[in-house]
């Protein structure tokens, strides 16, 4: 028999049973769909961590003060009062190792443009900090030193800021109130997106750090910050850092792994679900087996036959899984806002598991078939 023959037969016999059929690649459906979302999903994690990790600096160091104990209850760590200005001096000047040093004092406060107000994180710092944060600008420029030491009322605003106050405009040169003190915006940040759990690093408002701590929250003790972020001359030179990464990497793999041996289960139950139903095929169709014989058909077009439809049917189901495996990964990403990486590889990754399941399952009851004695199944009834 002729392949062409043997698919065209395979999908004749799998049409007239379309419930059956349907039913029996249901597990590799969800199997293969299981992998398309296992690979589409852990590739945008990574990528996502990729990202949030470039954002924030892979370089970067958060030191805080130490904590406070108030009525016999230890607090939490940050509480206590002992970072200042002149320990992050300190650190540049004496550390061989860090590249840029930014202390950082700052509150949750009320932003108001015209009739349109937002609170957000306004946050207190020096020029380094576009520095150790890698901050770009889409228009005007970071405030300066010089502004610093005079505590001038100059802002650099986050998108998220700009969008809630000013739109689509630009919102440089413009004065906007901050605790009901006017400050001239001079820059707007280029967006940076939201942290690995879900915090929006573009809701902020940047001012200079003396600012913050003589016109707008002041501070029980000059000098002091709440704390210093410091960038070190390479990744190489902050293990922090670097268990920090490894810590969601293994976060990333462990899911992964998990996705991937659900995905196998479906596919090991889909790839028995065919066999079965083929086993009950093969009793089913006995005599229409004999007839095949006794006119010519040799065990091999018997074989050839049987192993074509459990193919069909997998390749069937494996097309089916892999179109909802792409739409499940879509959906996903626009509920969860989290990147999705889908492509043909992955597709044909899908298509080659679920044709290999078919031989694999299939060859036995296709064999089975092929070994049937011709008068045997000419007398079954």
């Amino acid at each position: 028999m002729k392949f062409g023959n043997c698919v065209q037969t395979a999908l004749f016999s799998l049409w007239v049973h379309k419930l059956r059929s349907f039913l029996t690649a249901l597990g590799l459906i969800i199997g293969v769909a299981a992998v398309v979302l296992v690979v589409a999903l852990g590739t945008g994690a990574r990528l996502k961590v990729a990202r949030e990790i470039a954002s924030v600096g892979s370089n970067l160091l958060l030191i805080l003060p130490g904590a406070t104990t108030t009525g016999g209850l230890r607090m939490g760590l940050g509480t206590a009062p002992t970072l200042t200005v002149g320990d992050a001096r300190a650190i540049a000047r004496e550390i061989p190792y860090v590249k840029a040093v930014a202390p950082v004092w700052g509150d949750v406060a009320q932003v108001i443009y015209g009739p349109r107000n937002w609170s957000t994180i306004v946050r207190g710092t020096t020029p380094a900090y576009q520095e150790v944060r890698h901050i770009e600008l889409v228009s005007g420029r970071f405030f300066t030193a010089r502004e610093g030491r005079r505590a001038a009322k100059v802002a650099v605003l986050g998108q998220t800021v700009k969008s809630r106050l000013f739109g689509a405009r630009d919102p440089v040169g413009a004065v906007i109130r901050i605790k009901k003190q006017p400050f001239v915006v001079i820059g707007l940040m280029a967006p940076k997106g939201r942290t690995f759990g879900g915090r929006d690093q573009d809701d902020v408002v940047l001012v200079p750090l003396e600012t913050a701590q003589r016109r707008l929250f002041g501070t029980r003790l000059p000098g002091v910050v709440k704390y210093i972020l410091v960038a070190a001359t390479g990744p190489d030179t902050l293990k922090p850092a670097e268990e920090e990464i490894d810590r969601h990497e293994a976060s990333v793999k462990t899911i992964s792994w998990l996705l991937w041996a659900i995905a196998s289960v479906s596919l090991v139950v889909g790839g028995i679900g065919i066999m079965n139903i083929m086993l009950v095929s093969v009793t089913e169709r006995t005599r229409e087996i004999g007839l095949r014989m006794a006119v010519g058909a040799r065990r091999r077009d018997i074989l050839m036959q049987f192993l074509t439809e459990a193919v069909v049917l997998s390749l069937a189901g494996g097309l089916i899984g892999m179109g909802l495996g792409v739409a499940a990964a879509q959906i996903l990403a626009r509920l969860m806002d989290w990147p999705v990486v889908t492509s043909y590889l992955v597709g044909l990754l899908a298509l080659l598991i679920s044709g290999a399941v078919g031989v694999f399952f299939g060859f036995f009851p296709a064999h089975q078939a092929s070994r049937l004695n011709p008068i045997d199944t000419l007398r079954y009834e």
